[in-house]
């Protein structure tokens, strides 16, 4: 059996007295898109934050490739091959768009080699996302579609073969929801990227994922096909507040619409 991308083992995460992620457990396969959802608060940035460096967690393991790189420094793990988007873009204003994902692809690939590699990989990344290769094209002249473009463009300049995103679809309207999901689904077509998606926009999610997952308080409570989990009471539970079944209507109705549950 072909050994899984990443393989997390009873991660657990505390502040202090408080524990933010409670040993949750989770495969990814090599080329699949895994949905991760949960109310706010529920744990999922922190299992992004333990996966890609930067946080350490208190407990559990984590394997990439069958290596294990729970604790290592956000550099090393970048260079093993992991990428991250984040929620709130944070470019370089003084850089303009094209030189933002040079940056990160001379800093972010390991052994990229020369200034000439990094400027191939941002025009590649930039004309996948459908971002100006133009050198003197200003941060300032994004949008909000804009921002969350150049933040992907600059996750993918790293060379990733896993790629966590980070609510890629924040901010956005309708149509360039459609449109950050399809990039997401081209992604992992024509770049072969495996990648975890962490989305609230679950309407949006249900239809690009292979397989969802459900924190709530820092425990998974639900993992299998987008049409199982939407009608799992667990989760409904979470969402709605009730089990009975007009919620569960209510919440297969949201995940066919594009709804926020």
């Amino acid at each position: 059996m072909t050994e899984p991308i990443l393989a997390v083992e009873a991660l657990v995460k505390r502040f202090g007295g408080f524990t933010a992620v409670d040993k949750v457990s989770f495969k990814v396969e090599k080329g699949e898109i895994l949905g991760l959802i949960g109310p706010n608060g529920s744990g999922k940035s922190t299992i992004f934050n333990m996966v890609s460096g930067a946080l350490k967690p208190t407990e559990g393991s984590v394997r990439f490739k069958g290596k294990e790189i729970g604790g290592n420094l956000p550099n090393r793990i970048c260079h093993a091959g992991i990428g991250r988007t984040f929620q709130i873009p944070r470019p370089i204003h003084r850089l303009s768009v094209l030189e933002n994902i040079v940056v990160a692809g001379f800093y972010g690939q390991d052994g990229i080699g020369s200034r000439k590699a990094a400027f191939e990989a941002a025009e590649q990344a930039l004309d996948l996302v459908g971002l100006p290769t133009d050198p003197h094209a200003r941060v300032s002249t994004l949008g909000a579609a804009g921002l969350k473009k150049l933040e992907l463009a600059r996750a993918l300049a790293t060379g990733p073969e896993l790629l966590l995103a980070d609510e890629s679809l924040g901010g956005l309207d309708n149509s360039e929801m459609d449109q950050a999901a399809d990039m997401l689904k081209r992604i992992r077509t024509e770049m072969g990227i495996t990648i975890i998606w962490v989305e609230h926009i679950m309407g949006v999610l249900m239809r690009v994922v292979d397989r969802v997952m459900v924190l709530d308080h820092g425990e998974k409570i639900s993992e299998g096909l987008p049409s199982e989990v939407a009608h799992d009471p667990n989760v409904i539970e979470v969402y709605l507040g009730t089990d009975s079944e007009d919620a569960q209507a209510s919440a297969a109705s949201g995940a066919a619409s594009g709804t926020a549950l």
